[in-house]
This record gives C-alpha cells, structure tokens and sequence, in this order.
C-alpha cells in the first residue's frame, strides 16, 4: 500500500474532486429514501398532492446532485487510477533501464514483463476500486447505520448481530488468498517465460520435431497457472452468495419485526421504506468493503513485485562524487607503461602496464573479475594497453573469458581488481553515459530493433545525416544490399531483423557503431556470420576509418585477426600470450594450436 499511496500523492488535485464526487453520490443515495419516508408519512398517506410535489422537486435535485457526483467519482477514479498505472511502469521501465546483466539475471526477462505489464495492472484495478469504494463505503456504512438507528433501535441490532458473521468470513478469505496469490504470480512468470522461450526457439524446436513436448510443457504451466487462479477466485466469489444469504435473512427478520410494530402503532410505513434503503446501503456497502479487503491481497503482491524491482540498485553505477572533477585515476598517468618488447614477450609477469598513457588510450591494469553470483573469478590479472590507432585483438577457446573481457569496457560489470582505464582516467570515474557515448559496441549476438534501417542506424546519433549513414554503411559493406530493399534507408526492419540474413545484421550493427565515430570500437565476434571475402574488404575498409579509435576485436578465426597491431590469447580466463601473429606463433604454445587447427602447414610455416 506504501507504494500505491507514494503514487496518488502526486493527483491532490484530482483525489479532492473524488472526494467531492464520494460525498455527492453518498448524500443522494442516503437522502433519497430519507426524503420518501417524509413524502409517504407526510403526502400519501395523507394525500397531500402539494407536499407530494414539493419533495418530489427536492428529490430530482438530490438525485440530479447524486448523478453528477457519480460521473465524477467514476471520472476521477479512472484519471487517478491510470495515471499511477502508466507512473509505475515509466519508473519500472527506467529502472530496468539501469540495470546491470546482473539484476537482469537476479529477475529474469519474463518476469519482468509481468511486472511491467500484469503487476501494474492489478495495482490500477485496485486502486480504481479503492477510489471509488474504499472511500465511499465507509462513509455509507457509517451514516446508513446511524440513520437506522434514528430510526429504529431494536431492528438495528439485527444488522447488527450480523456484521460480525460477515467480517470474519472476509478476513479468513482474505488470508487464504495472499499465498494463492504469491503462488499465482509465480505460474504467470513461468508461463510467460515458456512463451517467450517457445516463440523466440520456434525454429529449434520445429527442426527437432519437438513441438509436442514444447505443448505438454506449455500446457502444464498454463494448467497450474489456472489451478491457482481458481482458487483464488472461487475464494473471492465466496464472499458473495454468503453475504446475500445473510441480508437476505436480515430483512427477513426485519419484516417480520417491523410488521408487529406497524400494527402497535410504534413504526410507520414510510419509515420501514426508508429503514429498508438503510439497511441495504449499510449491508451493500459491507460487502463492498469487504471485496476491496478480497482484493487487497493480490494487489499487494503485486506492488510488492514491484517494489522489489524499484528497490533494487544496480552493482554498476555512477560514483556519487568525483574529487575535483577527475577520478583517482588521472594522478596515476605517469605511472610506467610496458615497453614494446616487453608487451610482445608474452602474458604479464606482475610489472604494471601503465605508461604516460595518450588520451585515447584503453589500459587493462592486473584486472579480475569475478561473476556477482560465481565463486571463482572468470579473469585472472590481465594487463595490456590497446592505444589510439591499434588493433588489439583477443583469441581463446570457447569458455576462455573473451566476451567477458570487453564487457568490461562498457561497464556491463564492474572489475572485482585492478582496473581499467581510458586516457589514464580509472573508467569508474567516467559518468555512464558519457564513458558509453565514447564507445562503439557491436555485441556477439547482432541485434536490430523493430522500425527502419534509417532508425536503427541513427540510434548512437540520432542528429546523423543521410550522409553519414551511407558512408557507414559502404565501411561496412551493407550499401549494396540496402539500396536493393524497396525504401532503402526507409526499408522496414521486422521484430529481431528477422527479414535480414546474420551476415546483413552484423554488417547493419557494424555501420551503427561506426555512424556514432567511437573513441573505442569493440568487436564481440561481429564477423563469424560473414564469408571470408565480405570480412577482408571489410576490414580494409574499417582501417581509414578506426585509425583515430582504439580498436578490439574478439574472433575465433584466426584469419580475421592475424593483421591485428597485437593479440591477446586467453586461456582459462589467463593471458596465455600477447603479442603478434608472428610472435606468437613461435612464443605461445595456446595460440599455434587455434592457428594449427585452423591454417595449414605451408600457411603456418610461411607466418612463422
């Protein structure tokens, strides 16, 4: 509720029209029947036609009074309830945004579409409901038991006997229901995730002929989601039947009381008229309370979701202050750097890579790194500099910690030692967008989003001319192949870039990065879609273009990066040698064998 109520604060404004509108609808619902006990005592039974007109203009004024105030209640409960809905998902939203692959990991893609999507609707459901029955039910509940009581004590102790009854059904109901909700969420993940599961392997799965497994487990999850959600709706209907049974037999009693008091002479007929709207407003508005009360635990639950996400701070982060504008690390420039040779010998005996590092220098410093959630650090003491106008390129086998390393630059994860630093200045000083606006980033997975290639090219600048994006995307050897789509660069992109082939998506992602002119240009396996023909003229065609940059490129062929300034070879998340191709053929046993196994002998005799 904490969080639901930080949200409304912001809609003052409208909660005093719902405030207006809860106490005109409640003054017409309740002082209409007062006004027919007063016309049938006082008119008809007397045969007043002139009274009977005269209340009869009190009672279209009053109702005229009540249909407004109910129009804006309803108005101002969807305003308020729609608003906090799209407030929770923006700030939802912009907190995902800020996540590390950490959190990411921690919550899982699935479920944090539910709480985006199903969390926040519960909360405006409810949220409409309490707007427009929480703050009205108990306002009738008190003044309808009031007015039955000015009217007859001994019949109000017979609503009154009842309340108890109904109270404790609520509150046991409302117990029953909290876990079943937890229980109901949860199925709602898991199901969501076996969709998107299903949907984005549809290929995988058809190609193994596996769609009936794929159906069972889908159908297993649905049939526990449902499972839950009966139950927690035969509990919420529950209520229902009970409380009309219960009223029900309250009027019944009330009737036959109130007949005994009419012929006594000690109860009029206007007056059990009117005790009777009292009756059903007092007993009405009870149930509707306690269908709030029903539905407080479900939305509980869902703000809690909620909460957990808006509550979580991601690992990566800015740092909150910055002495003197510049981190630590700018007073650690002059430290010495390796010499050339030295960077050549082979991986690092413990001596410190840094030099009088140029402003577009990128300098691993004795890093490691170990997963938030993993026991065993993946990076062990790696140190190497790439500068301005180098290729530095990184090999290993599958597993060896290549992707892991130059997620590092961008500050997906933050190092667990040592450090990392951009013209001599530690990378946690950086402020995030502005450390990420320096580099162009081509991830391992090529990934376009929905809308046009002119959209998707301009998204590291959006101010890029038709121009710039051309000349991209000729580097990047696209051109051809996007001028030969109907639009060209207002060709549609599908969901995924399904509609292009891994080699057109590479080489799109490619021209992205290179549109945003990068201090840095990370390669993360960008060329393993692309022949080996498309790969040499693209990587002559990036050279021009990358000699300001700092240049890193992961690969596993050994072809795509044998011209490179320098190779690191990892090896167990270990530097196993840097160094040439030459060098490091003849210096380090990992890399002849990726290079034996991908080049024949004549081609490593030839190199070495």
């Amino acid at each position: 509720m904490k969080l639901i109520f930080h949200y409304m604060k912001s809609y003052k404004r409208y909660l005093f029209l719902n405030f207006l509108g809860v106490c005109s609808f409640a003054l017409a619902e309740l002082g209409i029947p007062t006004l027919i006990a007063r016309m049938i005592n006082n008119g008809i039974m007397t045969g007043d036609q002139g009274y009977i007109l005269y209340m009869g203009g009190i009672l279209l004024t009053v109702a005229t009074v009540g249909a407004l105030g109910s129009i804006l209640l309803g108005w101002c409960g969807s305003k308020i309830s729609t608003a906090v809905t799209r407030d929770i998902r923006n700030d939802v939203f912009r907190k995902v945004q800020s996540f590390s692959p950490s959190e990411m990991n921690r919550f899982g893609v699935s479920s944090l579409i539910v709480r985006t999507g199903n969390d926040a609707f519960q909360i405006q459901m409810f949220v409409n409901v309490l707007l427009r029955t929480a703050m009205l039910t108990p306002m009738m509940i008190l003044f309808s038991f009031s007015l039955t009581f000015m009217t007859s004590v001994p019949l109000s102790l017979v609503i009154l006997a009842t309340l108890p009854i109904i109270l404790l059904g609520v509150l046991g109901v409302t117990r029953a229901a909290k876990p079943l909700s937890v229980k109901q969420q949860e199925r709602l993940d898991e199901l969501n995730r076996i969709s998107k599961e299903n949907l984005m392997g549809v290929r995988v799965i058809r190609s193994f002929n596996n769609d009936a497994y794929e159906q069972a487990r889908f159908s297993e999850a649905n049939q526990a989601y449902a499972g839950y959600s009966k139950r927690v709706f035969r509990l919420m209907m529950l209520t229902q039947p009970i409380f009309f049974f219960l009223m029900n037999l309250a009027i019944l009693v009330i009737f036959w009381l109130a007949g005994s008091m009419i012929q006594r002479g000690s109860f009029q007929v206007g007056d059990l008229v009117a005790f009777q709207d009292y009756v059903f407003h007092a007993m009405f508005s009870t149930m509707l309370f306690c269908t709030v009360l029903v539905m407080y635990p479900k939305a509980a639950v869902s703000a809690r979701r909620i909460e957990e996400v808006l509550n979580t701070e991601s690992i990566v982060a800015d740092r909150e202050s910055l002495a003197d504008g510049v981190g630590s690390a700018d007073r650690a420039g002059s430290a010495s750097l390796q010499s050339p040779a030295a960077r050549s010998a082979g991986p690092s005996t413990g001596a410190s890579p840094l030099s009088q590092a140029s402003p577009a220098s990128l300098v691993f410093d004795h890093v490691t790194f170990a997963y938030p959630d993993g026991e065993e650090a993946v990076l062990h003491d790696i140190s190497f500099e790439a500068r301005a106008g180098e290729t530095v390129a990184v090999i290993g086998s599958t597993g060896s910690g290549k992707s892991t390393l130059i997620s590092l630059i961008p500050r997906f994860y933050d190092v667990s030692a040592g450090r990392i630093l951009l013209g001599g200045r530690d990378l946690k000083d950086y402020p995030l967008k502005e450390l990420r606006s320096r580099i162009g980033f081509i991830p391992q997975k090529a990934n376009l989003f929905t809308g046009s290639i002119r959209k998707n090219l301009a998204f590291a600048r959006p101010d890029a001319s038709d121009g710039e994006l051309l000349e991209a995307l000729k580097t990047a050897q696209g051109y051809d192949f996007v001028m030969e789509q109907k639009g060209g660069l207002d060709a549609p992109i599908t969901e995924g870039g399904s509609n292009f082939s891994g080699g057109q998506k590479q080489r799109l992602c490619i021209a992205r990065a290179l549109v945003g002119k990068p201090q840095i240009y990370v390669f993360d396996d960008s060329f393993s879609a692309l022949d080996f023909a498309t790969d040499a003229r693209l990587r002559a065609a990036l050279k021009p273009v990358t000699k300001d940059a700092v240049t890193l490129i992961v690969a596993q062929r050994v072809s795509t990066i044998m011209d490179a300034d320098r190779i690191l070879v990892l090896d167990n998340g270990e530097m196993a040698g840097l160094g040439t191709h030459r060098e490091l053929l003849r210096t380090c046993p990992v890399y002849y064998e990726i290079a034996a196994s991908q080049l024949t002998e004549e081609e490593l005799s030839h190199e070495a």
